[in-house]
């Protein structure tokens, strides 16, 4: 249950981020609302999931899989450089969250 509640505050986060580019330094009204109201379900989701998993393990998942998703959002859809350099620290970030979770979700 744990895992799922990270994936749905990782969602969210994902969903609020991509959001904020949109808000246009939250000066247009619905993108900057989706923004908010992303982060805070993204946040409730993370302190539930917080109550059954390590704060190390829950974040490390959280900042590497919501950083790899917005790497690849910006890469694919909004246009940004995919250069191979970019790729490899994606690549690396996942593997810093692998090896993290070596240890065990405690």
């Amino acid at each position: 249950m744990a895992y799922l509640l990270l994936a749905g505050a990782i969602l969210s986060e994902v969903l609020a981020t991509t959001a904020m580019k949109y808000s246009d330094g939250f000066s247009r009204l619905w993108p900057s609302v989706c923004t908010a109201v992303g982060y805070v379900v993204a946040f409730v989701l993370l302190a539930q999931t917080l109550k059954s998993m390590s704060v190390g393990t829950a974040y490390a998942i959280w900042a590497g899989v919501g950083t790899a998703l917005i790497a690849a959002i910006g890469m694919v859809f909004l246009g940004e450089s995919a250069s191979a350099l970019k790729v490899l620290g994606v690549v690396l970030v996942i593997a810093g969250v692998v090896v993290l979770n070596m240890d065990g979700a405690h």
